[in-house]
């Protein structure tokens, strides 16, 4: 949700605690809480607040009731500012207030929001793992000669129940559940809760997370059955391209772990574990695997297993597999939800009983499909796939996964099938042996991926820039699913860490990924071995092996990202005896500062278009600038000793680049476009050869017939550093490129995703290999970072944390005549907007209270800028206006602005 909020007094305003929205069931001892100002007002500013924290709403009215009372403090801070009241309890709501104050001491308005607290001690946990009995189940439950697919299948997924009496309705009740696989808990008959695939994927060897439900309205006095499904999911079915099923790596089978608490009006409470009390017996679903599929026998369908009333026949004591609950650690970020539905675009008839449906939308998730009339017994198969060939699916580049679900009637009249433990990345299905007609309005496309707060927009006036955000957003829903995937459909789905540090930057603009990258950070650290080296991926399911350069030092890019984004300063904290780790891993096995040792399977800059960058220009790049992030952080962290010694690491680390790199004529080693970028990215050349340096780069792309050789790593940087240069009409041309290798290119093709490669299909070649070639993966995509901050023109100085002092550098060019980008901020909601007319360049903005902002205005004509009709020196929130390099600089306080000037010659902007 974007927020605008412009109330006439200081306004405190989307309340977090921990980076969530009134969060269910946090493990953190020491929250932090936070909000955003709003205020009508120009130059309004927070000078004071006071936070106020109660176990009950009412209480916060009552000062005699208060838990924790911070006082008026007289300070600014409005960013996670930490828990300084007593111990909290375990399974405790609590309520807080936050009031402030303006700039000039009078009373602003204040807001309540409130959190609660999970299970905080192993000792809070009385429930057991609970599971199959695999010596009773065979006898119960064995497989028939008209289901082949659950005869050859692993053991189809648990169906675990256990009834209960409750002397009344609870005032309060919260289920604490997990599970060694993914799982679906159910009370009385009704689903409990909306999340998808529970409990995600973490380092399950350090820590599996369980979730925390209120289940208050669905518990009557009486009887009452809690139930549940669990599914092979991460833990023993098939993860990544390993052909072994996960089951190698984690655990043999799932189980399930809950524990349901209830408090009643008299102050009784009654708790209903797992443990050998649970009864279980296989149900409808016969088999499901995240990649394979999932195949569900309506004919095995047991009405009421998860109701009140006598259980089916069938049910058998369920095996209590462990009493130790085990690392287990609160969820602390947004779970994978639904987060929208897509209709069919269109129903194509291929032949009787076959249907290919588009849903006009490359997506992750599942098919929800209506079957009417279908004779029991009846096999209909959905297959899944993100683009077509000659007309039919084309599903050679989903390598080993099958992405097939299968419904098997049960010949009731209406059925509805939707898997629920399987997810696809497609854009078609193909629906088989489907009775009847299938119409539109009978199949529908469900949207899974983590329910990050969707915070930023971008729109320009080209609308194939346009579709190229849209491509961009899409491919960040449908890999950001428990991790941060590569890609969402073929057997991999893995959490590559070069791909997230580069598109983390362009992650944050459109959505609040804060948690989301905190919480995977503890399982890129969890990867690091002794010796400081990190994996590749995260989880370390497979790829047990030091990191190559840019994806190792994901470990130390990613937790600087989210201080300087979000002012998260304890994953900072958290992180960088790991940071230092590994730079240290790398200094001490490359003494001479040329990072050519230990480069892990050094990938380079993967799927760059003919050309190879050397591997040690890239590698000692990324050395350069791990060891500069690592300084810096050390310095925001206090620890000077640290800082002074890297510092000096990267002071000649950066001499053993330009000596071994940078030529005399300022040409990199190797000459490719990913080179120059890196070395200009990184402060790496010498500035009087920047021009030359920069002149070569552009020499390169406009010999090219201006396009790209760059690949994951060069891409990122190319936008951004032409454009940072001078060089914004060569960053405009390859934007609104449109024959390969290019973005347009694939748009020009049909792509609603970001693709793997530049190739993934042309005109002279077809399609690229299907061993690699997916069409939904986000790293291409990382030039949305720059749409955001150089385009519409949103960004940030070098010394600002989480947009304080904001820069406003809007880039006119290509064939754009207006471009607009609004962030909601962790601080308040920012945008910048800007239109060519009449010969005048007019920017619109808006700056949070609190917050700075110089506005770069690209004119010839710095005596030409005004508000209003008047100059804008003066004009109230106008600081100073200043004549620029770029035209001018207007300093700005909080408020709205629209500020107009001559426009620029936008046909010499850029050029030397």
């Amino acid at each position: 949700m974007i927020y605008a909020v412009n109330p006439p007094l200081l306004a405190p305003y989307a309340l977090q605690t921990e980076q969530r929205t009134e969060p269910l069931g946090i493990g953190e001892r020491c929250p932090r809480l936070s909000w955003k100002l709003g205020c009508r007002r120009r130059a309004a500013a927070q000078s004071a607040y006071r936070i106020t924290v109660a176990e009950r709403s009412a209480d916060l009215d009552t000062p005699s009731r208060h838990l924790w009372d911070s006082g008026r403090r007289d300070s600014s801070d409005t960013l996670l500012i930490p828990w300084e009241g007593p111990a909290l309890a375990a399974a405790t709501r609590y309520h807080w207030r936050v009031k402030v104050w303006d700039e000039t001491g009078a009373a602003g308005s204040s807001s309540q929001s409130w959190f609660e607290t999970g299970l905080l001690d192993p000792a809070d946990w009385t429930a057991a793992w609970v599971g199959r009995d695999l010596v009773t189940l065979p006898h119960v439950d064995p497989p028939q000669d008209d289901d082949p697919e659950a005869s050859a299948m692993q053991s189809p997924p648990l169906q675990l129940r256990r009834a209960f009496q409750a002397p009344s309705r609870p005032v309060r009740a919260r289920l604490y559940a997990t599970a060694r696989g993914v799982y679906e808990p159910r009370l009385n008959g009704s689903r409990v809760g909306d999340v998808e695939l529970p409990p995600g994927w973490t380092e399950y060897r350090r820590r599996l997370q369980y979730q925390t439900y209120d289940v208050t309205d669905l518990i009557t006095e009486g009887p009452n059955v809690l139930a549940v499904t669990v599914a092979d999911g991460w833990w023993s079915g098939y993860v990544g391209f390993d052909p072994r099923r996960a089951a190698e790596h984690y655990g043999e089978r799932p189980a399930f772990l809950g524990q349901l608490a209830m408090d009643f009006a008299d102050g009784s409470r009654q708790v209903v574990a797992t443990g050998p009390d649970w009864t279980e017996q296989p149900g409808a679903i016969r088999s499901a695997d995240l990649l394979m599929g999932q195949i569900t026998d309506g004919r095995r369908h047991t009405p009421g297993w998860d109701a009140p009333g006598p259980a089916p026949a069938g049910f058998w004591p369920a095996a209590v597999l462990d009493t130790e609950p085990g690392q287990l650690a609160a969820e602390p970020d947004h779970p994978i939800r639904i987060t929208r539905d897509l209709p069919a675009a269109a129903v194509h008839h291929r032949e009787p009983g076959r249907y290919i449906v588009d849903f006009g939308q490359n997506l992750v998730g599942r098919v929800q499909l209506t079957i009417r009339n279908a004779e029991r017994g009846r096999r209909i198969v959905l297959r899944h796939a993100e683009v077509l060939s000659d007309g039919e699916l084309y599903v050679d580049n989903l390598r080993r996964a099958q992405a097939t679900d299968t419904y098997i009637a049960g010949g009731t009249g209406t059925e509805v099938f939707e898997p629920q433990f399987t997810v696809h990345g497609f854009r078609y299905a193909e629906i088989d042996h489907y009775p009847g007609d299938l119409a539109a309005g009978d199949v529908t496309a469900r949207v899974l991926h983590n329910d990050t707060p969707w915070t930023g927009n971008f729109v320009c006036s080209d609308a194939t820039v346009n579709q190229l955000q849209s491509n961009i957003a899409w491919g960040q829903r449908g890999n950001f699913l428990a991790v941060p995937t590569d890609c969402p459909q073929r057997d991999e789905r893995l959490g590559w860490l070069a791909d997230a540090q580069i598109f983390a930057p362009t992650a944050s603009r459109n959505a609040d990924v804060s948690a989301f990258f905190a919480r995977w950070t503890l399982d890129v650290l969890d990867g690091q071995d002794e010796g400081g080296a990190f994996r590749d991926v995260a989880p370390v399911m497979t790829l047990d092996r030091e990191a190559a350069p840019a994806w190792g030092d994901a470990g130390v890019i990613i937790p600087w990202h989210l201080w300087r984004t979000y002012g998260d300063l304890r994953v900072l904290d958290r992180s960088f005896d790991a940071m230092s780790a590994w730079v240290e891993h790398i200094r001490r096995h490359n003494p001479d500062l040329r990072w050519r040792h230990r480069t892990g399977n050094s990938y380079g800059d993967w799927l760059q278009v003919g050309v190879t960058t050397p591997r040690d220009v890239l590698s000692t790049a990324y050395f350069a600038r791990s060891t500069q992030i690592v300084a810096a952080a050390a310095e925001v962290l206090g620890r000077s000793q640290e800082a002074a010694h890297y510092r000096r690491l990267h002071a000649a680390i950066r001499t053993a680049f330009t000596e071994s790199y940078v030529h005399a004529d300022g040409s990199i080693e190797g000459g490719t476009q990913t080179g120059y970028l890196l070395a200009l990215a990184f402060d790496l050349v010498p500035e009087p050869l920047l021009e030359a340096a920069v002149g070569h780069l552009a020499v390169d792309i406009e010999k090219r017939n201006t396009t790209l050789t760059t690949g994951f790593v060069g891409t990122a940087l190319l936008c951004p550093v032409l454009t940072d240069h001078g060089r914004a009409d060569l960053a405009y041309a390859l934007l609104h490129q449109d024959e390969y290798p290019s973005w347009g290119h694939s748009i020009r093709h049909g792509a609603t995703t970001i693709w793997e490669r530049w190739d993934g299909w042309t005109d002279h070649g077809g399609f690229q290999s299907a061993a690699m070639n997916s069409f939904n993966h986000y790293s291409l995509g990382s030039v949305g970072d720059w749409l955001f901050g150089r385009v519409a023109g949103i960004d940030q100085t070098p010394s600002s944390v989480a947009y304080s002092e904001l820069l406003l550098r809007p880039q006119p060019g290509g064939r754009l005549t207006w471009a607009h980008a609004e962030q909601d901020t962790a601080r308040g909601h920012v945008s910048c907007e800007w239109h060519l007319a009449d010969g005048l360049l007019t920017v619109s903005c808006t700056v949070p209270p609190g917050v700075t902002a110089t506005l770069y205005m690209p004119t010839p004509d710095p005596g030409s800028v005004q508000e209003g009709g008047d100059p804008a020196a003066g004009r109230p929130g106008v600081l100073a206006v200043e004549p620029h390099p770029v035209g001018a600089a207007v300093r700005l306080a909080s408020g709205h602005y629209a500020i107009s000037a001559v426009a620029p010659d936008l046909a010499s902007m850029g050029r030397p």
